[in-house]
């Protein structure tokens, strides 16, 4: 059976997909590129043995002889790239988040739609085993026709902030707003159900001393109340409050059913609770379920990342490449009913809390209107249309928070790999006169 050829770009985040590839009988990585040295030579440490071509650039990278490319770079730079890869006849695996802007999102529909490339968004808390046995369930009728819904990624990284912002004060996630990072706590709902959302209502948490100390300049949480084309009403809730939580609840007009929560004993992502009626006018002819749903017995597939989510976002994606019609992948259209109201919502904080309508891109006739829509809080790539990361006016954070956060990466980064940050550090600042490299990112 001849294997599916992924290029991998990140040598962080990629990790995951390239071990996919190790295992699976579908897939194989060719090549792998980061800007980060030292990340390379990990990489190279790891795969010892296999045929896998380096890159430190993607204009070379991309010429490399393989079928599909995935995109483990930063959370705001994936649209370029995927745009690139599909019009050099590439599929394109899109790690989370789809695009940055409106006007990205008009042009990676139309690269989509031009090259007939297959896109796949790698909303991976879609494919944990609590919201993929919700989405069977719900496909199945089992609570009947949604009428409201709840979901929360709540994750407090202030003790991992340094690690993953290496004390740049531009680092994406220090320049977010509070409502950016929507699809881990939205996406699963809109999986689950196959309903588009028509239109967000924004909430922007306050500035806190968690955010303050870090470098993060937003507010330290965003909720997106969004109607469904169907009435329906999803809250969503995502960012820093001080616990963690995942958790997902979906009321319908036969039953309820939810996913434990983050400080349940068996299974945060998988024990699922269910209370359906047989029937929407039969109230109380059901009975209250309680089970681990398994995708899979394979404790390798189970060992992998969040939920072993990570090995099955990769495998439909595989599988569609392949030519698999049951294949289970997010196009670029769910992506982006999965990531809209997360942009939409800040505007809407920024107007007040004025309800925002939500767009269809599957319509060309509606996309016209965002072509030029470049807002959001990178001034390079927003221009004269540049946001604030926080609506009262962006805070005041002193270098000395970006140097410390910097010392502790230095320090905890050398202490478990033994490397130096010496050619990261000077990768990972955005270079002004090369335009070839300053979206790299892992």
């Amino acid at each position: 059976m001849k294997k599916v050829r992924i290029g991998v770009m990140g040598a962080y985040r990629g990790t995951s997909m390239i071990n996919y590839c190790k295992i699976a009988g579908n897939a194989e990585v060719v090549a792998i590129c980061d800007k980060w040295v030292e990340g390379l030579e990990k990489q190279k440490e790891q795969n010892v043995g296999l045929d896998i071509a380096y890159y430190d650039n993607f204009d070379d990278f991309i010429k490399h002889d393989m079928d599909a490319v995935v995109l483990a770079n930063y959370a705001h730079e994936h649209a370029p790239f995927a745009i690139r890869a599909m019009k050099l006849g590439l599929h394109v695996f899109s790690e989370v988040l789809p695009v940055q802007t409106m006007k990205q999102a008009v042009e990676l529909c139309e690269a989509v739609e031009e090259t007939g490339m297959i896109y796949a968004y790698g909303e991976n808390y879609c494919y944990m085993e609590g919201p993929y046995e919700m989405r069977k369930l719900y496909k199945e009728g089992k609570i009947g026709n949604l009428e409201y819904a709840e979901a929360e990624y709540i994750h407090n990284g202030e003790t991992i902030w340094p690690s993953i912002t290496y004390g740049d004060r531009n680092h994406w996630r220090n320049r977010m707003y509070a409502t950016f990072y929507c699809t881990h706590s939205l996406g699963p709902i809109i999986h689950s159900t196959g309903l588009r959302p028509v239109s967000v209502t924004g909430f922007e948490g306050a500035l806190n001393a968690r955010g303050m100390r870090t470098g993060r300049g937003c507010g330290c949480y965003g909720i997106e109340m969004v109607t469904l084309e169907n009435g329906a009403i999803v809250k969503s809730i995502h960012g820093g409050l001080y616990k963690n939580s995942i958790w997902y609840c979906m009321y319908g007009d036969a039953g309820r059913m939810e996913t434990a929560r983050e400080d349940a004993q068996q299974g945060a992502f998988g024990r699922l609770y269910v209370n359906a009626d047989e029937y929407p006018s039969g109230y109380g002819t059901g009975k209250l379920e309680n089970y681990l749903p398994k995708l899979t017995e394979d404790a390798d597939i189970r060992r992998f990342g969040h939920g072993g989510s990570d090995y099955w976002s990769m495998y439909h994606f595989v599988e569609k490449i392949k030519g698999n019609k049951e294949a289970d992948i997010i196009d670029v259209y769910e992506a982006l009913d999965m990531f809209f109201p997360g942009l939409l919502a800040y505007r809407s904080v920024l107007n007040g809390g004025a309800p925002v309508e939500v767009p269809d891109f599957r319509d060309k006739s509606v996309r016209e209107k965002y072509r030029n829509d470049t807002a959001c809080t990178d001034p390079e790539v927003a221009g004269d249309q540049l946001i604030p990361i926080y609506s009262k006016g962006n805070p005041d954070i002193p270098d000395s928070v970006y140097e410390h956060a910097k010392e502790l990466w230095r320090k905890d980064f050398e202490s478990k790999t033994g490397y130096t940050q010496a050619a990261f550090t000077q990768s990972s600042t955005k270079r002004k006169d090369d335009g070839k490299e300053k979206e790299h990112g892992i």
